[in-house]
C-alpha cells in the first residue's frame, strides 16, 4: 500500500509514531527487492512481517492502488537506463520471488562469451553447455527489472510506502522513559530504532535496512566511513545494432581505452532479420569519452568498429551516448545498532565483470536467510539483534571480498599497456581457455555461485 502523510497515522501508537518490524531506506532495485524476500515471511504468531519503505521519489504501481494518477511516468525515475547482467544466479533468485516470470520474455540468455585483447593473441570463450547451463547469465534493462519488482510489490499488503519522503534522522536507542509510555511500550521500544522522516512524521522497527545507494543517507548518519578509489575512468553506455547476429553471445574485449563490452539484447519487434541489438559498456578516461561524445554517430560507428573488431559486422545504428563516472566504494563495516548496508550502500564496483547487481542481491538473498532463520527459531526472537547483524557481516565478507578483488585486478591488468603485463595477460587467458579448473572457477563466480 501507499501511504500518505495522512494515511499514515492511521496505524500509529499514542505518540504518533508508526510501528513496523523492518523499515527499508530506498525503494529502488535493492529495496524493491529487499522487501519482496521479506514480505512473504511470517512470525511466530502467524501474522507476516510488517514492512516499511522510505524513498524520495514516488513509484507508480497499478492504477488502483495508486495514490497519484499523475505518477504513473515516475516509476522508470527510479531506475536509469542501463543494462544489467544478471547472472545465472540471479535470475534464479528472481524466479524463487516470483519476479522472472514478468521478464523472462524481456530478458536475452548470454550462451557463450568471447573475451579477448585487441591487438594481441589471448582469447577465451566460455560456454553455457559446458558447464550443464542452458544460460550462463541474461542482459535485461535496469528499469524493466524494477517495474516488475513494483508490479509483484503491489499485491503485498504488508508493504508500506512512505513516499515521496526521506530520512532525515535515526535515534538508534529510543527513549523508553516517556512519562505518557505504559510499562509494555517501554519494553517494546528498548528492542526499536526510530526514523524522522523529512515529512515531520516519525516511524519505529526493529531493523533498518539501508538500501540507499553509494550516498546513503543511514550510512552517513551512522557514522560509517568509506574507502573510496576513483579509477579515473568513465563508462561510455550506449545500445547499438550490429549487422550480424550476436546469437547470444557476449563479448568482453580489452582495448586502448579500456575494457569494451557487447552484450546481446532481445529483438525489437519487426527488428529485421540478421541484425541485432547490443548494449555497449566501454570504459575510458574522462578525456577519451569526451572527444567520444563529440563524434557524430557516423564517426563514432568507425570508432565502436575499430576498436571492437568486425566481430558482428559493421555497426548500422547508434543510441543515446550516455557518461558514468566508476569508482570503488567499499563501506568500512556492514551493520550499525539495528542496522544493516545492502547493495550499493555497502559497495560500488567497477562494471568490468558485470557483478554489481549480482553481489548486492546476494545481500538481499543472505539477509532474508538469516531474517528467516531467526523466525523460525522462536517467539522471543529478535531480527534487529546483534547476533543476526554480526552473522550477515560475516557471511557477505568473503563474497565481497572475492568479487571486488576480481573486478579490481582485472582493471589493473587490462588497463595497462606494459608489456610484461600484455604478455601475461594473454598467455593467462590462452592458458584459461585450455584450463578446465581455472575457467570452471571463473564460470561459477560469474554465474553467482
Amino acid at each position: 500500500m501507499t501511504i500518505d502523510k495522512k494515511t499514515a497515522f492511521l496505524k500509529t501508537s499514542s505518540l504518533n509514531i508508526a510501528c513496523f518490524d523492518i523499515i527499508i531506506s530506498g525503494g529502488g532495485l535493492s529495496g524493491s527487492l529487499m522487501a519482496l524476500s521479506l514480505a512473504d515471511l511470517k512470525k511466530a504468531d502467524g501474522n507476516l512481517l510488517s514492512i516499511a519503505i522510505v524513498e524520495a521519489i514516488k513509484p507508480a504501481f497499478t492504477e488502483h492502488n495508486s495514490t497519484n494518477s499523475k505518477s504513473t511516468n515516475n516509476a522508470t525515475r527510479l531506475f536509469d537506463d542501463r543494462v544489467l547482467a544478471l547472472s545465472h544466479g540471479s535470475a534464479s533468485y528472481l524466479k524463487k520471488i516470483g519476479v522472472w516470470q514478468y521478464l523472462s520474455s524481456e530478458a536475452c540468455a548470454i550462451e557463450k562469451i568471447d573475451i579477448s585483447d585487441q591487438g594481441n593473441y589471448g582469447k577465451a570463450r566460455l560456454e553455457a553447455q559446458e558447464h550443464g547451463v542452458s544460460a550462463l547469465g541474461y542482459v535485461i534493462e535496469m528499469a524493466l527489472i524494477g517495474k516488475a519488482q513494483l508490479k509483484v510489490l503491489a499485491n503485498k499488503n504488508n508493504v508500506s510506502w512512505f513516499t515521496p519522503d526521506c530520512i532525515t534522522d535515526i535515534n538508534w536507542h529510543v527513549n523508553d522513559k516517556r512519562h505518557d509510555q505504559s510499562s509494555d511500550q517501554k519494553n517494546v521500544n528498548k528492542n526499536k530504532i526510530e526514523v524522522k522522516l523529512d515529512s515531520g512524521q516519525s516511524i519505529q522497527a526493529s531493523l533498518l535496512l539501508a538500501c540507499d545507494g553509494a550516498n546513503s543517507p543511514c550510512r552517513q548518519l551512522a557514522g560509517i566511513n568509506t574507502s573510496h578509489s576513483d579509477y579515473q575512468q568513465v563508462a561510455l553506455i550506449a545500445n547499438v545494432a550490429t549487422k550480424k547476429s550476436h546469437n547470444n553471445k557476449a563479448f568482453e574485449r580489452f582495448t586502448e581505452f579500456g575494457p569494451l563490452a557487447m552484450l546481446p539484447l532481445s529483438r525489437l519487434r519487426g527488428e529485421q532479420s540478421g541484425e541485432s541489438r547490443c548494449s555497449l559498456v566501454w570504459t575510458m578516461s574522462p578525456e577519451q569519452s569526451k572527444e567520444i561524445l563529440a563524434l557524430n554517430d557516423n564517426e563514432f560507428k568507425q570508432k565502436l568498429e575499430l576498436a571492437f573488431g568486425s566481430w558482428l559486422g559493421a555497426i548500422i545504428q547508434v543510441g543515446k551516448r550516455d557518461v558514468y563516472p566508476l569508482v570503488l566504494l567499499q563501506a568500512q563495516q556492514q551493520t550499525y545498532h539495528r542496522m544493516a548496508l545492502v547493495g550499493n550502500a555497502s559497495h560500488t564496483i567497477h562494471p568490468i565483470a558485470g557483478q554489481g547487481f549480482n553481489l548486492g542481491l546476494r545481500d538481499v538473498q543472505q539477509m532474508s536467510a538469516l531474517v528467516e532463520k531467526a523466525l523460525n527459531e522462536g517467539t522471543d526472537t529478535d531480527i534487529g539483534s546483534f547476533t543476526l547483524l554480526n552473522e550477515y557481516a560475516q557471511k557477505r565478507q568473503q563474497d565481497q571480498k572475492q568479487v571486488i578483488e576480481l573486478t579490481d585486478s582485472l582493471v589493473t591488468l587490462f588497463a595497462n599497456d606494459l608489456l610484461p603485463l600484455v604478455t601475461g595477460r594473454n598467455v593467462g587467458l590462452k592458458v584459461m581457455n585450455y584450463l578446465s579448473p581455472l575457467k570452471s572457477t571463473l564460470v561459477n563466480k560469474l554465474m553467482g555461485y
